[in-house]
């Protein structure tokens, strides 16, 4: 495994991140068990969930099986860089008014207690506002971001699917407050949806915020299964997608055979090349694709195979504000 710094902290995490949103959804119990101590044991140190993970009326189940995971002791909780967010309606009538989905120091509190009970640890490595909610003052969120991390509960603070304005005005307002900020932005990124490319990307680059690719391999469109799923894989997206995007995923597939690696690894190869990028999420459902992922960080594309990519999935066109002005 190989590792980078999150953004400008000092804490290193392996350049795959272990996604979990499958857990007590599609993956029971025992295979996540499985697939978490096999990620250890490949070492991968990066796990991410959220609270509202499970959904619905089971909001919370995903954090719950990692917190019996961890509560089997042998060194789990010790050795991973947790990663969790918050913003989301929990479904729990004590919220009362404040139940619908947003940010405030309230929420950051009260859903950061019931992460912590469900993961069954006291402290989160890196505690992530999963969307922005631009009615909510930086000042109420810097300082009860504070509080929480010098209470020991959290160490790093993180953002989820903000624009790159809304990554600006964090970091402006953070230094006004003489904290340090975000250390991440996890963002919606892969071959089918290069437009980070304009702003956030560099945004995040500029301001040393780490990114971590969500759905890089585009719901399953990218894993290789779209056009000709296999036994025990999932449809990838819905039959009209997959037909828009056939002849840049039979180009793509071709491209893959030709340098011999399949098609989910050169995706998730793919998002690395950018310098901002920290990782790629792998949402495994099973442990088998897990272990076919982990060959993602050794795998080098040419300049030649970047150059092919870039015929098959065109980027949004050079950077802003030339992609927009001319």
């Amino acid at each position: 495994m190989k590792y980078a710094r999150l953004g400008r902290s000092g804490l290193k995490v392996s350049k795959l991140c272990l996604g979990t949103m499958n857990f007590g959804v599609d993956t029971d119990e025992k295979e996540a068990f499985r697939i978490m101590d096999a990620a250890l044991d490949a070492g991968i140190n990066f796990f991410d969930t959220a609270n509202i993970y499970g959904w619905g009326k089971n909001a919370g189940r995903t954090e719950e099986i990692i917190g019996r995971w961890f509560a089997q002791g042998g060194g789990r909780r010790e050795k991973v860089v947790l990663a969790t967010k918050f913003y989301g309606d929990m479904s729990d009538e004590t919220d009362g008014p404040n139940s619908e989905a947003g940010l405030s120091a309230y929420k950051l509190r009260r859903h950061l207690e019931g992460s912590l009970k469900r993961l069954q640890t006291d402290h989160i490595e890196l505690y992530q506002m999963h969307h922005v909610d631009r009615n909510v003052s930086w000042d109420e969120l810097w300082e009860a971001f504070g509080v929480a991390i010098h209470q020991g509960r959290i160490g790093y603070v993180g953002s989820s699917n903000f624009a790159g304005r809304d990554l600006v005005k964090a970091q402006y307002e953070a230094k006004a407050s003489r904290t340090l900020g975000l250390v991440s932005e996890q963002h919606k990124y892969s071959l089918l949806c290069r437009m980070p490319e304009l702003e956030v990307l560099p945004a995040a680059e500029e301001l040393g915020i780490g990114v971590i690719a969500w759905s890089p391999l585009d719901g399953g469109l990218l894993s290789g299964h779209a056009l000709k799923p296999v036994e025990g894989s999932k449809r990838a997206g819905n039959p009209e997608r997959v037909e828009r995007h056939r002849a840049q995923l039979e180009a793509f597939g071709a491209l893959c055979r030709d340098i011999g690696e399949s098609d989910a690894n050169v995706a998730l190869a793919w998002t690395l090349v950018h310098p901002a990028m920290t990782a790629p999420i792998i949402g495994p459902r099973t442990l088998g694709q897990l272990e076919g992922a982990l060959r993602v960080v050794d795998l080098e594309l040419s300049d030649d195979v970047l150059k092919r990519i870039d015929e098959i999935f065109p980027g949004p066109g050079g950077s802003a504000p030339q992609a927009y002005a001319w």
